[in-house]
């Protein structure tokens, strides 16, 4: 642990603003001196006190509800004194105020009676829990998962993680390339026994089982990343093809300006909707063509820019203007750039609008809808999932991050390369052992074991602070 992290601290741990209740939260080591200084006796332990808090002086500020957790038995396995008060912002600045000027009160010895009280950092209350292993990196990273879910299926997903669900499933990987490796440590050990232990023991069988256990975890979690940061969706097309409509159709609200005149839209618009619980960021674009306009020159820009970073781009296409020799030139190029833009992977779905302006049958290639009657909007969501790769998992998804992907990801590459060097027997063991290791080890920075202090930082940092 680092210095700070034996320090007590303190935060507001409610939102800001007013509210019916508010929070003030101590952690640290020791806290019944400033419980006594606080009211002038100690607190049971895990029961709520109702009793005035008082100033300085002894005016009350207000009354309330005082909890005492001993350690280890808290959140973050120090002491923890929370005090539960009225929740206007200035009642809980001056217990705040209040603690700290006690805190920092000699007693009759002339030692503080809580030394080094300081104000908490962003997370720090969640980093003292992982460090004192009440809870693991996945679990911490849950918490705030939890707080910040915009969807129900977010916050149900950040829920199983927080429970523990994905880290038993990381810790169940983790146990069984143990197993594994400690039979191909075995064999390196004593090449001269008779025995074959990696062929009596099933070790090709085990490392498939462990393949086959890994994919389920990464498809969980991929699904639970789609979940957390959503899809971030680009509607692109020329003037005129009813770009905004679509958007205001898909949002349900006049977000977007629509005029019959060609390059209304000039900057982008965006607006986030909910799909079976998965998060839609649906981004409105400036119509794509050739133009002289300087400010149509700068919104045409963005709009590129935006579709570069874009998970899935809706090319959208005008159907009363589908046989113009003209437009179906502006779309050839659009699609041309498009190819050369998009990263590989990133799906393009054709979308044809305004089919309740056209009579009689289409040739058009892809969906077909109308963003004025909403005729074909359920079947556009439906392909906007599919594009996406969502499929509501088996057993729910855990809510998961870029880099527990990435982690995942590099334990799946060890995993395979491990396979080839299993199916040479005796001449790669040594490399064996050290894929496996590999992959220990990228399970463990999943839940945290063995992550570095500018990890812990980077994450912790993003949480509120008070929690």
């Amino acid at each position: 642990m680092l210095p700070r992290h034996h320090d007590p601290i303190i935060a507001i741990a409610t939102a800001p603003g007013r509210g019916a209740v508010g929070m003030v939260r101590v952690s640290g080591k020791q806290l019944q001196p400033l419980v006594r200084a606080l009211f002038g006796r100690t607190l049971p332990a895990r029961e709520a006190v109702y009793l005035p808090f008082c100033d300085a002086a002894g005016i009350p500020i207000d009354r309330g509800l005082a909890l005492y957790f001993a350690a280890p038995f808290s959140f973050t396995g120090e002491d923890v004194l929370e005090l539960q008060a009225h929740g206007g912002p200035v009642v809980l600045q001056l217990l705040l105020a209040r603690c700290l000027q006690a805190a920092a009160h000699c007693d009759a010895f002339g030692a503080p009676v809580l030394p080094g009280l300081r104000l908490a950092t962003a997370g720090e209350f969640s980093e003292r829990a992982f460090l004192n292993d009440k809870i693991d990196l996945t679990q911490a990273e849950a918490i705030a998962d939890l707080i910040d879910a915009s969807t129900e299926a977010a916050a149900r997903s950040a829920a199983q993680s927080l429970s523990g669900a994905f880290s038993k499933e990381i810790h169940a990987l983790r146990e069984a390339l143990t197993r594994l490796r400690m039979l191909v440590e075995a064999t390196l050990d004593f090449p001269e026994e008779e025995i074959d232990f990696l062929q009596k023991a099933d070790a090709s069988g085990q490392l498939a089982r462990i393949q086959a256990a890994l994919q389920s975890v990464f498809t969980r979690a991929a699904q639970g990343a789609l979940l957390r940061e959503g899809i971030q969706v680009v509607i692109a097309g020329q003037p005129n093809a009813g770009k905004s409509s679509l958007l205001n159709a898909l949002a349900g609200a006049e977000l977007a300006i629509v005029t019959p005149i060609a390059g209304t839209t000039r900057d982008r618009v965006q607006e986030t909707i909910q799909i079976e619980g998965v998060p839609i960021h649906v981004i409105d674009t400036a119509g794509l063509r050739a133009s002289e306009d300087a400010v149509e020159i700068i919104g045409i820009a963005r709009a590129w820019q935006a579709i570069a970073a874009a998970n899935v781009v809706l090319f959208l296409h005008d159907l009363t203007r589908a046989d113009q020799a003209e437009y179906q030139a502006g779309d050839a190029d659009i699609r041309a750039t498009l190819a050369r833009t998009l990263p590989a992977g990133v799906p393009v779905m054709d979308v044809w609008n305004k089919a309740d302006a056209v009579t009689g049958p289409t040739h058009a290639q892809g969906l077909t809808l109308s963003a004025r009657t909403g005729e074909g909007l359920q079947a556009l969501r439906a392909s906007l999932l599919q594009a996406a790769g969502w499929q509501a998992p088996a057993g729910g998804s855990f809510i998961a991050r870029a880099r527990h992907i990435q982690a995942l990801r590099a334990v799946e590459e060890h995993c395979r390369e491990a396979a080839l060097h299993l199916a040479c027997q005796a001449q790669a063991l040594d490399l064996l052992a050290e894929e496996l290791r590999l992959a220990q080890g990228a399970l463990s920075d999943i839940t945290g074991e063995f992550s570095s202090d500018d990890l812990l930082g980077v994450i912790f940092s993003q949480f509120c602070i008070g929690k």
